[in-house]
């Protein structure tokens, strides 16, 4: 029996989402999402070309120059996923660090800077970050102000976009990461949901086959041990039974193979009748229904499984001479004459108390009065039997 293992289309999206991502957080794409913020570091060029000479403008295009290797270098160099939290703050101070030595040759336009810090602040602190952020604001509005040499007023400190962009930026970063969590979480919501997907397939699939299986095996087993009392004295009917032994196992495997691909059609009526040659072969009275009218049609198939369920385990267990199936509109109710002995329920029980429950019905199976087993299945339709 092959049973088809591709993956589910859902499956393959799941991938392909988790590959896209990838793609877009690692190698050179990684490179040049980090490399666009460096375009504003050309405003800190202008200003260190205007308020610095000689060697000092060649120290600041230095310091400028060695902090945009670091931006760049730093995520690789001194943090990532792998390494230890302190690599990241060592990285946090040798990027402050060439901001403050910076400031002198680039004066207002210096804190520019604080637009990368205030990211890292974000992405590493998230709401935490908000004191630093304010103060890195601050800074950049009342520090200029504040040194007479960088000829700034007041009114020019108010009129700089630094001051705003840095929260504007805080609050973007922050945007920005709360998607990246969400996608992280769906991610693995995604992966779960197709963990507990496979994993109910499975128990599905078991439980179908426990149920085609077990009806169809006690039904060959029952008829080949009449075929061997018979072999001696009616050979002619030996052969009979013999013949329906063959045509019972080809249905079963036809019923294995419809049922992993999910084709397999079990109706009430045709467990009924199946249901009454399994019981005449085991030589159990049936008193089952010839109509099904009564039962919802969309229940018929749940009520077929109850009724496969419930006169396979009166062969198998009950050593009872009569059995009666009772139709509702909602429910079946099958009793048997047998020991009616209480007992741990099997697979075949569990399997169908898990149908029944998924379809907002319930179960109820144990000794009857005044003797042997009832298997009651009531659902939502059924007012009582």
């Amino acid at each position: 029996m092959n049973v088809d293992t591709q993956p589910q289309p859902a499956t393959l999206a799941e991938a392909e989402w988790v590959a896209k991502q990838s793609r877009w957080t690692g190698g050179w794409r990684r490179f040049i999402m980090s490399a666009i913020p460096l375009v504003y570091l050309v405003f800190l060029v202008a200003a260190i070309h205007e308020n610095s000479r000689g060697a000092g403008q060649a120290a600041g295009y230095g310091f400028l120059a060695a902090f945009a290797v670091s931006w760049l270098a730093g995520p690789v160099l001194f943090f990532s996923p792998h390494r230890p939290l302190r690599g990241f703050w060592l990285y946090y101070a040798v990027m402050a660090a060439l901001f403050v030595a910076d400031l002198p040759f680039a004066h207002a336009a210096g804190f520019v800077l604080c637009v990368f810090l205030t990211i890292l602040t974000v992405g590493r602190l998230g709401a935490w970050s908000t004191p630093v952020v304010v103060g890195f604001a601050l800074a950049a509005l009342l520090v200029p102000v504040a040194i007479p040499s960088w000829h700034v007023s007041l009114q020019a400190s108010f009129d700089d976009v630094t001051p705003v962009a840095i929260p504007v930026v805080a609050l973007t970063m922050f945007a920005v990461l709360g998607v990246v969590r969400g996608n992280q979480a769906l991610r693995e919501a995604r992966t779960e949901l197709a963990q507990l997907a496979a994993e109910n397939e499975r128990i599905r699939i078991a439980r179908d086959l426990h149920d085609l299986l077990g009806h169809s095996l006690t039904t060959i087993t029952v008829k080949a041990g009449l075929a061997r009392k018979l072999g001696e004295t009616d050979p002619t009917g030996a052969l009979g039974q013999i013949a329906e032994v063959e045509e019972l196992s080809r249905q079963a495997l036809a019923d294995v193979r419809a049922a992993v691909s999910s084709y397999r059609d079990v109706t009430l009526a045709g467990e009924l009748a199946r249901g009454r040659e399994l019981l005449r072969a085991s030589g159990v009275a049936a008193d089952l229904p010839t109509a099904t009218e009564v039962v919802d049609a969309a229940h018929s198939e749940l009520l077929g499984w109850a009724v496969r369920e419930g006169l396979t385990n009166v062969v198998r267990h009950a050593h009872a001479s009569t059995c009666a199936v009772r139709l509702s509109p909602g429910g079946v109710e099958i009793t048997d004459d047998g020991v009616g002995a209480a007992a741990p329920p099997g697979n075949g029980l569990r399997g169908l108390q898990e149908r029944v429950a998924a379809a907002g019905g319930s179960v109820d199976a144990g000794p009857a009065e005044p003797g042997g087993w009832r298997l009651r299945v009531l659902l939502a339709a059924d007012g009582g039997t």
